[in-house]
């Protein structure tokens, strides 16, 4: 930051003796999401239920924040219709995704339909959330902390319990895994494994 002093002649400086910042320039909207839709995202489900139903939506926002307290954290977009049951809730699910649901991401991901319509597809935790049994990995969280940033509202979860399918763990971790990139889903594993 440039700083002038009350006497300064150089640019910032003002008649009445008080010194002004030049503005930063910040990146452009379209240059920053521009940038961002060339970093490979993994991808998840986020369902909740503030009371008024159940929603969904797909994010590639989610990530690990501390193991010791297990805290994750992810961003959802004002546009988004599920956001305001999402601002609301208590509890929240985060369904982690391979590349063998990406229906599911699909699911979330697609705008003007009833998510739960399939009755087959979803169930109702013991404590009320709405959870998409065929996920690999599912964990339930309590919202620690919300903060506005933005267009966007950022939740802080603390995961209180989590569920992998009952294959074995070294079947899932075998399994392709899914990103967004690109503005297109993505299956990665061993054949995209660099040495």
């Amino acid at each position: 930051m440039n700083a002038y002093s009350p006497h300064s002649e150089g640019p910032g400086a003002q008649n009445s003796g008080v010194a002004v910042a030049e503005p930063i320039p910040v990146l452009s909207a379209d240059d920053f999401k521009m940038a961002f839709r060339l970093y490979p995202g993994g991808v998840s489900l986020i369902t909740a239920d503030a009371g008024a139903g159940p929603v969904a939506l797909t994010a590639t926002s989610v990530s690990p924040v501390s193991a010791e307290p297990p805290l994750l954290m992810f961003s959802l977009s004002a546009l988004s219709s599920s956001t305001p049951t999402l601002r609301e809730a208590e509890t929240v699910v985060i369904h982690l995704l391979n590349a063998g649901s990406l229906d599911l991401a699909k699911l979330g991901a697609t705008s003007g339909i009833d998510r739960f319509a399939d009755a087959t597809r979803w169930e109702r935790l013991a404590t009320g959330e709405p959870v998409f049994t065929e996920a690999p990995v599912w964990i339930r969280a309590r919202v620690h902390n919300r903060m506005e940033v933005g267009g966007s509202t950022v939740i802080v979860g603390e995961a209180l319990e989590s569920s992998v399918l009952s294959e074995s763990f070294d079947a899932l971790a075998s399994s392709d895994g899914l990103v967004y990139v690109n503005r297109a889903w993505h299956r990665i594993g061993t054949h995209s494994q660099i040495h």
